[in-house]
């Protein structure tokens, strides 16, 4: 089964980042890539985001009308997608397994990826 993880980051996850020396900043680093190379042969496709003030967020109106464009994320909140990756695993009881020894950011959203009928 394939499921998207978005790794969501937090003010105050970002703050603790901030306030932490280069040394514990780098082995944060490692642990992170320590967790990819540990379950590098379930994790697919999948890329660190750039900051949420780099994002351009496109609104289109339902009655047709002109797209509503805005720098930003689609959202004011204290939380952000901050990246992603695909896996591919047994069933959510693996995702779940694996998300669980995440070491980073405090939030991991785990979405089942829709599949489509062949020819479409």
């Amino acid at each position: 089964m394939k499921y998207v993880l978005m790794f969501v980051d937090t003010e105050e996850f970002q703050k603790e980042m901030a306030a932490m020396t280069d040394e514990e900043r780098a082995r944060a680093i490692r642990q992170v890539e320590q967790w990819f190379a540990d379950h590098a042969d379930k994790i697919g496709a999948g890329s660190k985001l750039q900051s949420p003030d780099t994002a351009t967020t496109v609104r289109l109106p339902r009655d047709g009308g002109e797209p509503v464009i805005t720098d930003g994320p689609f959202v004011e909140g204290k939380e952000v997608v901050s990246g992603f990756c695909e896996i591919e695993v047994a069933d959510l009881d693996e995702a779940l397994r694996m998300v669980r020894t995440w070491p980073a950011c405090p939030t991991v959203e785990i979405r089942p990826v829709q599949t489509m009928p062949p020819g479409r």
